[in-house]
């Protein structure tokens, strides 16, 4: 132990197999010092606490009666998982948490065997755990396979159909689900926590089972009333009879944060011979740290904060956020219109609709971890004469591709897409950015497909979103503040499938799609000063495109280079298939396409991923320069 350390017995945990050495008593002052630990790590990083202190005591004593990593154990969404990462020997990483090259704030496979399955989105951990119960069935193997899962990733489709298809099964797999705000059922304290070790003991389970056997040798119609009773008493203290009808043996409700009655139960969980078991656990999420107690969000995602006061250290921004442009530019457009919604999937504050939802609650909509409903659901308020705005971040409208090609796209219904969290989105890496909706949606008929430059255009776009009420649209923003530029009073309706030239020149010609546009005219600066004239233009649609923009553009011009925070099959290979149709490529035209690289890159500062990525000013000189065979050396020359 660290003299004079405040986390004594957390210094003695190098991995699970040290926390299974202490006695039970010793768990809660090892919580106390987990919790402790978490707090003051995510002080200097920032993330997602309130999740993660909520779950310590869970957290503690599934590594205690569970041999982990033999044993799976599966965080769904991964926003809980700093405790699990703090005991599984990344506790000296913990301060580089979602800082480059440090740890993911999500679990991932390839940095702890401790994390067998990858998440980030919400609602695959029983999908993935049933997968590796029956593989290790397959296999003659018998060790456990654990997914933990929120009250509210339960809401998500994915997860019944999981909870279906494993109660079908008969394998053994356990379920936590960690009930920390919508609760199933209520606890009632000691008595439900002794019914709980009652029914999940080998005892119960053996007489049970020979009851079971006694019945089947009875009449059916004994049998059937037999079963009916055992389930009917069991239901009758604890609730639970949802699961069970999926084919789940229900334990719960339990204390997720006391450990006289977690460990019993989960002891009883491990060793019953049993098929599917779910474990109804409550918790609290912020437990133990009165700023998140105390928090409407508690405190869900923060910066970096004053561990004493809670306090977050928030630089103030130069503009606002894209996202609240959004939402104002909304509550503005719905003021006048009254056929206009808004529809977000539990994400009300990451996508602004929490201030549309202060002036409009009755427009306004909170499907829950439900994506594919959202869609399939404004589709039918579209249906009706509305105007439905669909808030999605990217990355979570693809869970609900299928819907937007079959219920809107072929419809031609008009819903609107406000798609948040477009390109590379920083701190929550690959699984939280929005690389591939240009190439998803920009593939679809009739579809129309904008990506705002700035703030200014973002209101013109929303304006524009109203006004198209024969078919679908979506308009694209990143995360995190503007540029600047001054608002306009109102938005104003764009002509549909046309862009506009920024800046005019007559060797080179940089064609941007979104808010590379500020990088586009850095280079044109960096190139005009190496001699080489250049035009600057931006698209504002990927969908139609403004073919008479680009036909000039590649006409005039030695150079063409296409900019788009998006992967490979988007804007660029858009504008090539129009340049090859029309023979555009055939002379001596240079063209090359910038998209976001084919990895999948790890978080950082967005301006450090988008350099890695090669999409900033430098980037885009140099690809000019080796288009026209130029030496890079010019860049440095230009640098001095």
């Amino acid at each position: 132990m660290t003299s004079g350390s405040k986390t004594p017995l957390l210094d003695t945990i190098r991995s699970p197999e040290d926390l299974r050495r202490l006695p039970p008593e010793d768990l809660p002052q090892l919580a106390a010092e987990l919790r402790q630990e978490t707090i003051d790590a995510v002080s200097v990083t920032g993330g997602h606490l309130g999740a993660g202190l909520g779950v310590v005591e869970l957290t503690v004593a599934l590594h205690w009666v569970f041999d982990t990593p033999r044993d799976r154990l599966i965080w769904d969404v991964g926003h809980q998982s700093y405790p699990h990462k703090i005991l599984t020997g990344r506790r000296d990483r913990i301060r580089t948490l979602r800082q480059g090259g440090g740890l993911s704030g999500f679990t991932k496979r390839s940095e702890s065997e401790y994390d067998p399955f990858g998440a980030g989105h919400s609602s695959t951990s029983i999908s993935a755990g049933l997968g590796m119960a029956v593989a290790r069935d397959l296999s003659g193997k018998k060790h456990h396979v654990i997914c933990v899962i929120g009250d509210g990733a339960m809401s998500a489709g994915m997860a019944y159909e999981a909870i279906n298809n494993a109660g079908a099964m008969d394998s053994r797999l356990i379920v936590i689900l960690n009930d920390n705000d919508m609760s199933i059922a209520p606890p009632t304290g000691a008595l439900s926590a002794y019914l709980a070790r009652i029914t999940s003991s080998g005892t119960y389970f053996y007489v049970r089972d020979i009851a079971k056997q006694l019945a089947k040798r009875l009449p059916k119609s004994w049998e059937r009333r037999a079963a009916r009773v055992e389930e009917y008493t069991r239901h009758l203290w604890q609730g639970g009879t949802w699961f069970e009808e999926f084919g789940f043996y229900y334990v719960g409700p339990i204390d997720g944060h006391n450990f006289d009655h977690l460990l019993p139960v989960l002891k009883n969980v491990r060793d019953a011979d049993q098929g599917p078991i779910l474990v109804h656990v409550v918790t609290r999420k912020g437990k133990g740290y009165p700023p998140a107690e105390n928090s409407a969000d508690k405190y869900h995602g923060v910066s970096r904060f004053n561990v004493i006061t809670g306090d977050q250290f928030k630089p103030k921004p130069n503009a606002p956020s894209y996202t609240r442009v959004f939402a104002e530019s909304l509550i503005e457009e719905a003021r006048k219109d009254d056929k206009i919604v808004a529809i977000t999937a539990a994400m009300p504050s990451g996508t602004g609709l929490d201030l549309f939802a202060k002036e409009f609650p009755e427009r306004t909509f909170d499907v829950g971890i439900a994506e594919q409903h959202a869609v399939t659901f404004a589709a039918g308020l579209a249906a009706e004469g509305y105007k439905p705005f669909a808030a999605i971040y990217s990355t979570f409208l693809q869970r609900a591709y299928d819907q937007v090609v079959h219920d809107v796209a072929i419809q031609r219904l008009p819903v609107r897409f406000a798609i948040d969290r477009a390109g590379l989105v920083g701190a929550d890496g690959p699984t939280h950015a929005g690389s591939f909706d240009i190439a998803y949606l920009g593939c679809l008929p009739g579809f129309v497909l904008m990506a705002a430059a700035d703030e200014a255009e973002l209101k013109h776009m929303v304006a524009t979103a109203v006004a198209i009420d024969d078919r679908p649209c979506a308009f694209r923003y990143p995360r995190g503040d503007g540029v600047g530029v001054e608002l306009p009073k109102e938005g104003v309706p764009l002509e549909i499938g046309k862009g506009r030239i920024i800046r005019e020149g007559t060797a080179v010609a940089l064609l941007s799609l979104g808010t590379r546009l500020q990088e586009a005219l850095k280079a044109a600066d960096q190139l005009a000063a190496m001699g080489l004239s250049t035009t600057v233009a931006d698209a504002r649609f990927a969908k139609p495109l403004d073919t008479d923009l680009i036909r000039r553009l590649a006409r005039e011009h030695e150079v063409l280079v296409t900019i788009e925070e998006g992967s490979i099959g988007g804007f660029g290979s858009y504008v090539l298939h129009d340049l090859a149709g029309c023979g555009l490529l055939d002379g001596g035209l240079k063209v090359r396409t910038m998209v976001l690289p084919d990895i999948f890159i790890d978080h950082d500062k967005p301006e450090r991923m988008y350099e890695r990525a090669g999409l900033n000013a430098s980037g885009i000189v140099q690809t000019v320069l080796n288009a026209l065979g130029r030496s890079a050396a010019a860049i440095s020359d230009i640098r001095a």
